[in-house]
């Protein structure tokens, strides 16, 4: 394991919030099952704790202990590696309150990027992906775009040489109906 690697997961562990590329844009992220972490993440960005945040993992077989039932679908579209995709999951459970919103949902990606594969292999757990902005702002696509309050307000900064493969767009989000049948609420 690389110092970088190590020392992220040092920070997640011990409750902190880091700043990180991830396969869309620059991120922040803790994790997922640590609410006071989720709820500084809140604070951070100024934004209503009624909003939920994806969150990544590792594979389909890493998120499988948090939800109920994971269907063929569901780990389908979570593989799926033309473009980064989140996939809303039904039935959460295990992660932090503050993650899953009224309706026991989760949003799930499972990244196509060198660093957060590596990260969420070794952590083996799911880590909490929410832009790098304060709410409203635009999400940053560089490390230099980020707010200096973001900057300030995390315990670890990635170095940008770790900004490999993101295509600096936001993810396409999808969720299946009660049929199986694909419905894209962002493309």
């Amino acid at each position: 394991m690389n110092d970088i690697i190590a020392q992220t997961i040092c920070v997640l562990e011990t409750g902190g919030l880091v700043l990180y590329p991830t396969d869309t844009v620059w991120g922040i992220g803790c994790d997922a099952t640590n609410e006071t972490a989720v709820q500084r993440i809140f604070q951070l960005k100024k934004r209503a704790d009624n909003k939920s945040m994806i969150i990544l993992s590792a594979s389909p077989d890493d998120i499988e202990p948090y939800v109920d039932n994971l269907s063929m679908v569901h780990r389908l579209l979570l593989i799926d590696n033309t473009i980064p995709q989140t996939v809303i999951l039904p039935k959460a459970r295990r992660l932090a309150s503050s993650v899953i919103p009224s309706e026991q949902t989760i949003a799930v990606r499972c990244p196509k990027h060198a660093f957060c594969q590596q990260l969420l292999t070794v952590f083996q757990k799911p880590i909490v992906s929410t832009s790098a902005n304060i709410s409203g702002e635009t999400p940053p696509t560089t490390l230099s775009q980020i707010n200096p309050a973001i900057l300030n307000g995390v315990d670890l900064i990635i170095p940008e040489q770790y900004d490999i493969g993101s295509t600096h767009q936001p993810s396409r989000i999808v969720k299946t109906d009660e049929n199986g049948l694909l419905i894209i609420l962002r493309d």
